[in-house]
């Protein structure tokens, strides 16, 4: 049996505070680049801890750096951000927060991607390294990154990561994720899907609902483009490839006897091979060009790029050396290596690109394991999740608590240990 780890001592006296932190971010979520709360928390907490604190990094962005120049750099990120979701889960600390989008509106915001989990675990694993100074040799870079998704990693690099703070020689995170507690799962080589967001407008010709011989309707010019967009996947990408085409928004007009000018809708495109994802963006603008013409638009649709991220790509030795650590805490067969990229995407990446240093990603279970009567990876991947489970996003979605807490900070921990140990006495 594997000695446990000393970097853990403490770990559940810790865990009551740390339950009261997850659920006051829970309750307290805040939309990207809006992080100013969580972040204050966050600071506030890594000084406590004895963390040298930056602020301000890419917006709200906060580094905390901890350790010598003596031994390996150790970069560990967590994302702050939540969405503009209407939470439902009736939990007892449920948001009834409020927040302002990009565009003016005032929308519902929840953490319904388990972006609260992730501080509260990498808060707990930087409370233990700075607890247990003795017990590891290197440097902790420890980043709370806004925005994720939403150029959040980008914004931080831009604003002089790599020039302001010790160069890792791995980064490493972790998402929370509809699988089993006490799960992770990850793989060498792609791991996430790339990801492409566009907002496209519609241009029609405004008139009176009864007589649409005098104008150019917008709204059925976007559910012809909404419709057609389904053929690109199942048309023109092939069966052993993947891709995914989503239109996440449809806005047009204000009174239902009015044609109105114009139609507004989003469009995410994820895929995990860099010729599918060329082929499937030119068929999406191919088919709102075409249609628009086929309708009798009075001229071309503006359709812009909203945001771009790669592949995430896990590092074949670092991912080795991450997963034997996550083995070593989790336990043997609790540590699952995906058959294929998931769907979903990161901008994690960014900072290992950007720094010419290898990354690793894995995602840890956040899900009863009661719900799971077949809890292969395999299976989920090409099956779905159970009933009763929801997804990231839904608002529905909130990890347990417990053992999810404790579990995520023991992964940050160990898969960091297999780096900071090295040359430790």
């Amino acid at each position: 049996m594997t000695a446990p780890s000393p970097l853990l001592a403490g770990l559940d006296a810790q865990l009551p505070a740390l339950r009261e932190l997850y659920q006051d971010l829970h309750a307290h979520p805040e939309l990207s680049f809006q992080e100013v709360r969580t972040a204050a928390v966050v600071a506030a907490r890594l000084r406590s801890q004895g963390w040298e604190v930056t602020e301000g990094v890419g917006g709200t962005g906060v580094v905390g750096v901890l350790g010598s120049a003596d031994g390996p750099v150790v970069l560990l990120r967590a994302d702050m951000d939540g969405l503009p979701v209407l939470e439902s889960t009736g939990l007892p600390y449920a948001s009834t927060c409020t927040g302002i989008d990009a565009d003016g509106h005032e929308v519902p915001v929840m953490h319904a991607c388990g972006h609260d989990m992730h501080v509260t675990c990498l808060l707990g694993a930087t409370a233990l390294l700075a607890a247990h100074r003795g017990a590891w040799r290197g440097t902790v870079v420890a980043v709370f990154q806004p925005a994720e998704e939403v150029s959040g990693a980008q914004a931080m690099i831009d604003d002089g990561f790599a020039r302001r703070f010790p160069r890792p020689d791995v980064c490493l995170a972790q998402h929370v994720g509809p699988i089993p507690a006490g799960i992770a799962a990850t793989r060498p080589g792609t791991v996430m899907s790339a990801s492409d967001s566009f907002r496209v407008l519609l241009f029609g010709r405004g008139g009176h609902g009864s007589a649409p011989e005098n104008a150019v309707d917008p709204v059925v010019m976007a559910a012809a483009v909404v419709m057609r967009l389904q053929t690109v996947v199942s048309r023109e990408v092939g069966a052993n490839q993947a891709a995914v085409v989503t239109v996440g928004s449809l806005h047009s007009g204000t009174k239902e006897n009015v044609i109105p000018d114009t139609a507004a809708m989003t469009i995410n495109i994820r895929s995990s091979d860099p010729t599918v994802r060329t082929r499937v963006i030119a068929a999406v603008e191919r088919i709102v060009r075409a249609e628009a013409l086929a309708s009798g638009a009075p001229k071309e649709p503006d359709i812009t790029l909203l945001s771009s991220f790669p592949l995430t790509v896990n590092d074949a030795d670092a991912t080795a050396t991450a997963m034997a650590g996550l083995e070593s805490e989790l336990g043997e067969g609790k540590v699952w290596t995906l058959p294929q990229p998931i769907t979903g995407t990161e901008d994690f990446g960014a900072f290992g690109t950007s720094m010419g240093v290898p990354s690793v990603f894995w995602h840890f279970g956040g899900a009863d394991p009661k719900l799971f009567p077949n809890p292969d990876p395999v299976v989920l991947v090409d099956g779905g999740l159970p009933p009763g489970v929801p997804y990231n996003h839904s608002p529905d979605y909130a990890p347990l608590q417990d053992p999810t807490i404790e579990l995520g900070v023991r992964a940050l921990l160990a898969a960091a240990g297999r780096w900071l140990s090295r040359g430790a006495d």
